[in-house]
């Protein structure tokens, strides 16, 4: 037995470094209903914008990911009590959020849009949705939005663990208008003949940033340089184009590179000059 134990103790000295120093996977997570960002494929995994970006962001890594799919009011949550290392899904860059977790600068601009069923009156200006019921994913700055007016403009919030399903509350007349980010909003219009993108709200855009546990900063500037890198050989925007339609120009944050990691001018923005070593 001990020259058993022995042979196995020289083995494993035996064994090439990098396999003694090799990292875990990367462990993120997506809301798999939120199209065209992170979606069911017909082989039972998920695909979208986000899969293929964060694919990517570990291959130039170094290392494997794991893309866990759930609802996304327990993503943060999650990711707080150390389950993730980050987030793949999309997450709106706001100052409540910035206190309490860090990001990465926005690799895509979000407005507020309204999705609403065709045929019903366009909106075209907050007074249309007065006495209204609004549809909207649980969890995200649509239903805020939705909270904070509600008195307002006497609004009724209808809230679901999916997006899908809040666009399919105003296809079947449960909800006046679907709240959410424009570009899930033009992507289910270009899906769904009875469901019409309309109105943006004015003045809501934002970065679409990941977000980081605050004693993650090492790996969130880690992350920020691989995408910077992508940004500088357009790898982002030509992910962008291929689920979103359109070739993002050159002032879209597919392509803008902003100072120093993180959102600048918002809570765990850190101004030290960015240099990545894009291979």
């Amino acid at each position: 037995m001990k020259r058993f134990l022995l042979a196995a103790a020289l083995a494993a000295m035996a064994l090439p470094a990098a396999a003694q120093t090799a990292q875990p996977p990367l462990r993120c997570a997506v809301d798999g209903t939120f199209a065209p960002h992170a979606f069911p494929n017909l082989q039972g995994g998920v695909q979208g914008f986000q899969i293929d970006l964060f694919r990517e962001v570990a291959r130039r890594m170094g290392r494997e990911i794991v893309i866990d799919s759930a609802a996304f009011s327990g993503l943060i949550p999650a990711l707080n009590a150390g389950r993730y290392d980050f987030l793949c899904a999309p997450t709106t860059v706001t100052r409540e959020r910035a206190e309490a977790l860090l990001f990465t600068e926005g690799y895509l601009w979000t407005e507020l849009q309204f999705g609403i069923r065709r045929g019903s009156p366009p909106i075209r200006s907050e007074e249309d949705l007065r006495g209204a019921t609004i549809s909207v994913n649980k969890g995200t700055p649509y239903e805020q939005w939705v909270t904070a007016n509600a008195q307002r403009l006497n609004l009724t919030l209808l809230a679901f663990d999916s997006q899908a399903d809040a666009a399919q509350a105003v296809i079947q007349g449960r909800a006046r208008a679907n709240l959410s980010g424009n570009t899930v909003v033009r992507f289910s219009a270009s899906r769904t003949p009875q469901y019409v993108a309309d109105f943006v709200l004015p003045g809501t855009r934002m970065h679409w940033g990941t977000p980081f546990r605050r004693d993650s900063g090492a790996l969130r500037n880690q992350v920020e340089d691989v995408l910077t890198c992508m940004k500088r050989d357009g790898f982002i925007a030509r992910i962008s184009e291929r689920w979103f339609g359109n070739a993002p120009g050159p002032d879209q944050a597919e392509r803008v590179e902003f100072p120093g990691y993180g959102p600048p001018d918002l809570p765990g923005y850190d101004a030290t000059p960015q240099n990545p070593r894009c291979g």
